[in-house]
C-alpha cells in the first residue's frame, strides 16, 4: 500500500514557487541612486554614446552641412553652392485662360475696394463709375469662365459682392429705381443665400421715397426670411416698420411695434417713438407708463468713478489718463448725452399734458427722474420749468422757481443765477440782473454766459472798458462763447476802436457764416471807416442772406445814392419798398426821384402813399396836388387843393394855389380864396410883429433890471436863458406857412437791430434824399413841401 505513495524530494527536484522573488536588476529603481554607471550617463553625454564599433551620424550638425564626408578632406560647402545654380522657375503663361481670369477676377475686386473708398471720402459720383465699371468687368468674368470651367466654379461671392456694392452706390446718389432694379436681382436669385436681408434696403429705399405702403411691406418680407436668432437685426426692423408707421399716421400700429421692442429689447430710440405715439393718441396714462421704460432703459456704460485714482499710484494714475478720454470713453460720453437728449425732450413733451397744468405735470417728471439713474437731469427739467413760465410771459414765476436753487450745489447755482440775471436785464432792471450776474460768477467763475451776462450789466452803466474786460474772459475760457465774441466788438466799436471791432466781427464770421447780425456790423464799420465800397460788397452778403430785409435794401440803395448811381441806388430802394412799403423815407426817396426824372405821375402814388402814413402832414398831400398839377391834371389838381384846404383851413399855400389856378380857370370861388389869403397873410404879419417886439423887449432895461435882482434874479436870468434857447430853437425851424427848406438833412435812423448782447446807440447813416424846392421852381410862389 505504501508503494503507491510518493514523497517530495527535499533537493534535487524544483521547487514550485521558485522564480517569483528573481527579476531583471536593470528594473530595481530603489538601486539606481547608487549605480555609478546610470548617475554618469545622466550627468553626461555619456549614455548616449553608442557601442564600441557601431558608427552612427551625428544629426544634430548634419543640417549644417557637417557630414563625414568633409572628415575626409571635401570642401565645406553647407548652401550647397557646389551643386550649381537652381534650375530656372517656370515661364508663366500669360495667354492662358486660366492666367486671365485670375487677372480678370483681382481687377474686380480692386474696382469694388476702389468704388468703396471714393464713397467713403464723399465722392459719390466717382464711387458709381468704379462700381459699374465692376460690374462690366465682372460680366466678362463670368463668361470667361463659362467657356473654360463648368458653371458650377463660378465665384457667386465676388457676383454677390459686385451687384451689391452697385446698388449701394445708386441708392448713395439718389437714383432709387435704378438701386431697387439692381437690389431685385441679387434678391430673385436663389444661389445667394441670405440675400432676403437686403429688401430690408428695399424698403429704406421706398421710404425715402415716401411709398409707406411699399416699405412696410418689404420691411414685413425682411422680418419673415430673417431667422430668430438674429434678434438684434429683427429689432432693428421692427423700429424701422414703427417709425414708417407714424409717418403714415397709423399710430395704434406704431404702439404696437414699439412696445413689442420695449419688451424683448429696450432702447432709448423705441421708448422714445413709443412716448411720441402715445402722445399723438392723447393717452396721458400711457404716456407716463413710456416715461418710466424710457427712464429705465439701461445705459450700459461704467460708472464715471472708475476714471478718478484711488490712490496715488504713478502707475495708476498713468492708465487712467490714458484712458480718460480714449474711443471707447468717448462713445460712453455720446451715448449718456443721447439718453439725456431723448428724457429730456421727453419730459418737455409730456409734462404740459399729462397733468392738469405744465407745472403739476414738470413736477412728476422731476420726481421720475430723481428716483433714476439720471437724478442730475432733475434741475434742468426745474431750470426748463422757469422757462416754460417765461414763455407764457410769467415772469414772477419763472423768477421764484430760479429762486429755488440759490441753495443748491456751484453749477445748479451758477446756471440758475445766469438765467435770472438774463430775466432782469430783459426787464431793464440793471441793478438786479448785475447782482445775479456776480452771483453767477462768484458761484462758477468759468462760466462763459454769467460773465457775459456780468459784461452786459457793466456796458449798460457805461463802462465799456471794463464790460471789454469780462466778454475777454468769457472767452479765455471759452473760445467759441459767440455772444462774448459778439458783444466785444459792440464795444470795440462804441470805443471808436473801429479796427479792433472789425477783427472781431471777421473772426465772428468765420464761425457764423451766414449771419445777418454779423454782416451788417462789418457793413457798418467799413461805412464808418469810410470806406463805401467794401461796405456796399458787405451789404450785398448780407442781402443774400436775408433778401427780404427791407432796412438793409434802402441803407444799400443810400450808400449807391451817396456815390451817385442812382440807377442802382432806384433798384435797391424799389425793392426795399416793396417788401416794407411803409418807410417813409424811402417813399419820399422814390417820389423825389420820379420827380428828377420828370415821371409826376409815377410820383403820385408813393405820395399818397406817404399821406396815408401820415395823414397830419399837409406837405404829401400838396405835393399830390402839385404833382397833379405838372402833369397837366388841373381839374384834378383843383380838387385835391379843395380837400386840403377843407382840412387844413389856415394853410397858405394852399390858398395860393387854389387863387392861382381860380384865376387861369377862371371860377369865381376865386375871390373868396383871395379874401382868405389876404386874412391869413396879415394874421401872419401881425405875427412876425409880435415876435419881434417880443425879442426887442427881452433885451430892454426891464430885463437887465429883473436879471440883476438878487438871489431870485439869478434863477430868472437862468429860466430866461434857457426860455431864449428854446424860443431860438423853434424859430429855427420853419413854419407851417414858410416854404420847405430841403438843406435841413436829416439823416436816416436804418441800423439793423443787435439781436445779440446790448443794444447800442445806431449808427447814423448818410443824409436822406430829400425833395428839393427847385423841383417845383416854375412859377413864382413854388409849391414847396412843408416841414413835419
Amino acid at each position: 500500500m505504501m508503494e503507491n505513495v510518493h514523497l517530495a524530494p527535499e533537493t534535487d527536484e524544483d521547487d514550485l514557487y521558485s522564480g517569483y522573488n528573481d527579476y531583471n536588476p536593470t528594473y530595481d529603481t530603489e538601486e539606481l541612486e547608487n549605480d555609478t554607471a546610470f548617475q554618469q550617463a545622466v550627468k553626461t553625454s555619456h549614455g548616449r554614446r553608442p557601442p564600441d564599433g557601431v558608427t552612427r551620424p551625428m544629426t544634430a550638425v548634419r543640417a549644417a552641412g557637417f557630414t563625414k564626408a568633409a572628415l575626409r578632406g571635401s570642401a565645406f560647402d553647407p548652401l550647397g553652392q557646389s551643386r550649381g545654380p537652381a534650375p530656372p522657375l517656370e515661364a508663366r503663361n500669360e495667354d492662358s485662360p486660366e492666367e486671365k481670369i485670375r487677372q480678370l477676377e483681382k481687377k474686380v475686386n480692386e474696382l469694388v475696394e476702389e468704388s468703396c473708398i471714393a464713397n467713403s471720402c464723399g465722392d459719390l459720383k466717382l464711387a458709381l463709375e468704379k462700381a459699374k465699371d465692376a460690374g462690366r468687368k465682372e460680366r466678362v468674368l463670368v463668361r470667361q469662365r463659362e467657356q473654360v470651367t463648368s458653371p458650377e466654379n463660378i465665384n457667386l461671392d465676388l457676383t454677390y459682392s459686385v451687384l451689391f456694392n452697385l446698388a449701394s452706390q445708386y441708392s448713395a446718389n439718389e437714383m432709387y429705381p435704378e438701386a431697387l432694379n439692381t437690389y431685385q436681382v441679387i434678391v430673385k436669385n436663389k444661389m445667394f443665400s441670405n440675400a432676403g436681408r437686403l429688401k430690408v434696403n428695399m424698403g429704406n429705399i421706398y421710404l425715402k421715397q415716401r411709398n409707406y405702403s411699399k416699405a412696410i411691406k418689404f420691411y414685413r418680407m425682411a422680418l419673415d426670411q430673417i431667422p430668430s436668432v438674429h434678434k438684434e437685426m429683427r429689432i432693428k426692423i421692427m423700429q424701422n416698420i414703427g417709425v414708417t408707421f407714424i409717418q403714415t399716421g397709423q399710430y395704434s400700429d406704431a404702439i404696437n411695434s414699439f412696445e413689442h421692442i420695449m419688451r424683448m429689447a429696450p432702447n432709448l430710440k423705441a421708448g422714445f417713438n413709443l412716448i411720441l405715439s402715445y402722445f399723438a393718441v392723447g393717452d396721458r396714462e400711457k404716456m407716463k407708463k413710456a416715461f418710466q421704460k424710457l427712464i429705465a432703459v439701461p445705459l450700459e456704460t461704467d460708472e464715471d468713478g472708475k476714471y478718478i485714482s484711488p490712490n496715488d499710484d504713478p502707475h495708476t494714475n498713468l492708465v487712467i489718463e490714458a484712458i480718460k478720454n480714449d474711443h471707447l470713453r468717448q462713445m460712453e460720453r455720446e451715448r449718456k448725452a443721447m439718453a439725456e437728449k431723448y428724457i429730456m425732450t421727453a419730459a418737455k413733451l409730456i409734462a404740459p399734458v399729462i397733468e392738469t397744468s405744465f407745472a403739476v405735470g414738470y413736477d412728476w417728471c422731476v420726481e421720475v427722474v430723481k428716483a433714476s439713474q439720471y437724478v442730475e437731469l432733475a434741475n434742468d427739467l426745474e431750470i426748463n420749468k422757469a422757462i416754460m413760465y417765461l414763455r407764457q410771459k410769467d415772469f414772477n414765476q419763472a423768477v421764484e422757481t430760479l429762486k429755488m436753487f440759490e441753495k443748491k450745489d456751484s453749477s445748479v447755482k451758477s446756471a440758475a443765477a445766469t438765467n435770472l440775471s438774463f430775466l432782469y436785464y430783459l426787464e431793464n432792471e440793471f441793478s438786479q440782473a448785475s447782482s445775479y450776474a456776480d452771483l453767477a460768477v462768484n458761484s462758477d467763475r468759468y462760466n462763459p454766459s454769467a460773465l457775459t451776462n456780468k459784461g452786459n450789466t457793466v456796458f449798460a452803466n457805461g463802462d465799456y472798458e471794463k464790460a471789454a474786460e469780462f466778454y475777454k474772459e468769457a472767452l479765455r475760457n471759452d473760445s467759441s462763447c459767440t455772444e462774448a465774441l459778439y458783444n466785444i466788438g459792440l464795444t470795440y466799436k462804441k470805443l471808436n476802436r473801429l479796427d479792433e471791432a472789425l477783427d472781431c466781427f471777421l473772426k465772428l464770421h468765420a464761425i457764423l457764416r451766414n449771419s445777418a447780425q454779423v454782416l451788417y456790423q462789418i457793413a457798418n464799420i467799413y461805412e464808418l471807416m469810410e470806406d463805401p465800397s467794401q461796405a456796399m460788397e458787405w451789404l450785398m452778403q448780407l442781402i443774400s442772406v436775408v433778401p427780404t430785409d427791407s432796412r438793409a435794401l434802402s441803407k444799400l440803395g443810400g450808400l449807391y445814392d451817396s456815390e451817385g448811381d442812382k440807377s442802382q441806388a432806384f433798384q435797391y430802394y424799389y425793392e426795399s419798398y416793396r417788401y416794407f412799403p411803409s418807410n417813409i423815407e424811402v417813399i419820399e426817396w422814390l417820389g423825389a426821384y420820379y420827380i428828377d426824372t420828370q415821371f409826376c405821375e409815377k410820383a403820385i402814388q408813393y405820395f399818397e402813399r406817404a399821406s396815408l402814413i401820415q395823414p397830419t402832414q399837409v406837405k404829401w398831400q400838396l405835393m399830390v396836388a402839385s404833382c397833379f398839377r405838372r402833369s397837366g391834371n388841373y381839374q384834378k389838381a383843383l380838387d385835391t387843393y379843395k380837400d386840403i384846404h377843407r382840412k387844413f383851413p389856415e394853410n397858405v399855400e394852399c390858398l395860393r394855389f387854389l387863387v392861382r389856378l381860380c384865376t387861369d380857370i377862371g371860377l369865381k370861388e376865386v375871390q373868396e380864396y383871395a379874401t382868405k389869403l389876404k386874412r391869413l397873410e396879415k394874421m401872419k404879419e401881425i405875427r412876425e410883429q409880435r415876435t419881434k417886439s417880443g425879442r426887442d423887449g427881452s433885451g430892454g432895461p426891464r430885463g437887465r433890471r429883473d436879471g440883476s435882482a438878487g438871489s431870485d434874479g439869478g434863477q430868472n436870468c437862468g429860466a430866461g436863458s434857457r426860455g431864449e434857447r428854446l424860443s431860438a430853437q423853434l424859430r429855427a425851424l420853419p413854419r407851417t406857412e414858410e416854404p420847405y427848406d430841403s438843406s435841413s438833412n436829416k439823416e436816416l435812423d436804418a441800423s439793423y437791430v443787435d439781436p445779440l448782447g446790448p443794444q447800442i446807440e445806431r449808427p447814423r447813416t448818410a443824409a436822406r434824399k430829400r425833395v428839393d424846392e427847385d423841383d417845383f421852381a416854375d412859377e413864382e410862389l413854388g409849391d414847396d413841401l412843408l416841414p413835419e
